[in-house]
């Protein structure tokens, strides 16, 4: 039975519960009236007794369920209960039976001992009214045997249903914690991909737009009289190159190096390319049985040898670069190593090519090292699971 199901099922309980004594009462009352040998006088005195009663649960516990939790009320309402099923026990043992109702409204507005005090004192006028009062001499013991009965069993069971409205509570209680910890969740696993997705858009506008109008920008500064037509040419094509990434990255395509050839073919028209425009020769190396990888593996591999490479144009002066993609068994590794002019790691950087390199590289559960000097070059080694 789920949750919901058995929250419903406990309320239907609740309410067959607050209903009983009324009906109970009604049908003890009407036996009463049918097989009573009392007089006239004290037939009108317990149905006198009888109509308070009824009054008395309606006033302070049926129409009135928001004094339920304030403790001094309850002990008014329990207070006269017990005195009602009392005098109606004591003057006619039919009632005797109807004093468990007492039982009901103690476990469910009273608290600790006062609530078991209450059982117990109920439960000896429930005696006394089967015996008729206190009883004559000999009948003692049995008495006192059927009190300790009477006493026992209705404090264990009070103490049951007790615990199961404990028990029953407590299941909200965490259901509702539950619930607010899972809309939280909800909440925040939204934000985290909104995040994710600002720093997967930076990092495709840091690769791709931001790349080629540096490079559109070294051309056309490092142009002359005697070469301004092919800087310019150059300058032109990467303009068309970014136009087209551009277009990609507001549709989420694949990076278009992707859409007809492998990651290793790629790779090496991103490196022809780059070669070309810079003038720096690269080898491209193809290590282990090539296989089809996630194309989000691919595309943080090709990015990330962009971004290299791009470093490399913008801060190496490096007169040779190698690139090598390795398939090993469960991972495949993107290295890129240039003899440039290295840099400090120990210097903290502003720059964004790294940090969107890495967060690239994570996002698949894969990591992303680097090892560089100033005089002795840089090495960037990605790697992601296969």
């Amino acid at each position: 039975m789920d949750m919901v199901a058995l929250d419903r099922w406990e309320r239907r309980l609740v309410s067959i519960a607050r209903v009983i004594p009324y009906f109970v009462l009604t049908v003890t009352t009407v036996l009463y009236s049918i097989f009573t040998t009392q007089s006239v006088p004290e037939r009108w005195f317990t149905y006198g007794v009888v109509a308070f009663g009824f009054v008395w649960m309606l006033w302070w516990f049926t129409l009135h369920p928001a004094w339920h939790r304030r403790p001094e009320l309850m002990a008014v309402f329990v207070g006269g209960m017990v005195v009602f099923y009392g005098v109606l026990g004591l003057q006619e043992h039919w009632f005797g039976a109807v004093s468990y109702a007492v039982y009901i409204h103690a476990s469910e507005v009273l608290r600790g001992r006062w609530m078991f005090f209450v059982v117990a004192v109920t439960a000896g006028l429930a005696t006394l009214s089967l015996f008729g009062g206190y009883p004559p001499a000999g009948e003692e013991a049995a008495f006192w045997l059927l009190l300790l009965i009477f006493v026992v069993v209705a404090c264990t069971f009070t103490y049951v249903g007790h615990v199961t409205t404990e028990q029953s509570r407590l299941r909200k209680e965490l259901l509702e914690e539950n619930e607010g910890l899972h809309a939280q969740l909800v909440v925040q696993a939204h934000e985290a991909g909104v995040q994710d997705e600002r720093h997967r858009m930076a990092g495709e506008i840091h690769d791709t737009l931001a790349q080629g109008l540096a490079g559109i920008i070294t051309q056309l500064s490092a142009a002359t009289a005697t070469d301004w037509e092919r800087r310019v040419a150059v300058a032109a094509e990467l303009a068309r190159e970014n136009l087209a990434e551009a277009r990609r990255s507001v549709h989420a395509l694949r990076p278009p190096a992707l859409d007809s050839a492998a990651l290793h073919e790629a790779l090496d028209d991103v490196a022809s390319g780059w070669s070309k425009h810079n003038g720096v020769p690269i080898s491209v190396t193809l290590t282990g049985a090539v296989r089809e990888t996630h194309p989000e593996v691919e595309v943080a591999l090709l990015r990330t040898a962009q971004e290299a490479l791009a470093n490399v144009a913008k801060h190496a002066s490096a007169s040779r670069v190698g690139l090598t993609l390795s398939y090993m068994e469960d991972v495949v590794t993107l290295d890129v190593r240039d003899d440039g002019v290295g840099f400090d790691l120990a210097v903290p950087s502003d720059g964004f090519g790294l940090p969107a390199m890495r967060h690239r590289v994570h996002r698949l559960s894969g990591a992303l090292f680097v090892e560089s000097e100033p005089g002795a070059g840089t090495a960037i080694s990605a790697r992601v699971p296969a």
